[in-house]
């Protein structure tokens, strides 16, 4: 299928459903549109979303996604990693593209970690999701690690992340994670806990797909059913 073809659909799908709406077919009300997903069919923004992404996409592009775990129990196989599979079953139920994960385990060492996050963006990941390491404890070094790394932080993630976490556990004051990018991959720092996981990544993934798509990643769409991702610059 030539990209050509896929835009010409994308086109009469987007003026039938412009039309619908009674909209005019300008950019402003595209972009109003698409941004309102209670407007149009969820599956119909998930189309038409991707298909205007497919100029800077392979057909059959599947996207990379990094899953660092950095704890030193599980690193030496005394602790079962609950962390990296934690983010695995999140994503497997947002995402509703192709992805496929690059997961690694490492100790709280800052020259492993540094060489995990630069391998994973090295190798395409557009993401990369950490787990441990967070917290005031002397070897909890994740934060650093990856802001050094990072060419653009990213405070607003981390902020919004403990605004969350604190309503459930107080102690959520002491996590230091944070995100940023380097070139096309975006990095974010997540709590060990499972149940903390997820509602870090409930409090921040609707930002996740727009930050991708700015930063020059592939086209990363969400199931509307769990989280409706936010795009203005569409």
């Amino acid at each position: 299928v030539s990209r050509s073809w896929l835009k010409a659909i994308s086109n009469l799908m987007l003026g039938s459903a412009m039309a619908s709406m009674a909209l005019p077919m300008t950019s402003s009300s595209v972009s109003e549109a698409l941004s309102d997903g209670r407007r149009l069919n969820g599956s119909l923004v998930a189309h038409l979303r991707c298909v205007r992404h497919v100029a800077r996409m392979n057909e059959n592009a599947v996207a990379r996604i990094g899953i660092l775990t950095v704890s030193d129990r599980a690193s030496r196989g005394e602790y079962e990693d609950r962390g990296g599979p934690a983010v695995r079953n999140y994503l497997d139920e947002v995402l509703t593209g192709p992805w496929e994960a690059d997961t690694r385990i490492v100790p709280d060492e800052y020259d492993q970690i540094k060489q995990a996050l630069i391998e994973m963006a090295e190798a395409g990941c557009c993401l990369v999701v950490t787990t441990g390491g967070t917290g005031p404890a002397p070897r909890d070094i994740t934060p650093e690690v990856t802001e050094a790394v990072c060419e653009k932080l990213l405070p607003g993630f981390g902020e919004q992340m403990r605004a969350v976490s604190v309503r459930y556990v107080p102690t959520a004051i002491l996590s230091r994670q944070l995100a940023g990018v380097r070139s096309s991959t975006l990095f974010i720092n997540l709590p060990g806990n499972p149940k903390a996981i997820a509602e870090c990544l409930d409090a921040v993934f609707v930002a996740i797909p727009d930050c991708v798509d700015l930063i020059g990643g592939p086209c990363l769409e969400t199931n509307p059913e769990r989280v409706i991702s936010y795009r203005p610059h569409d």
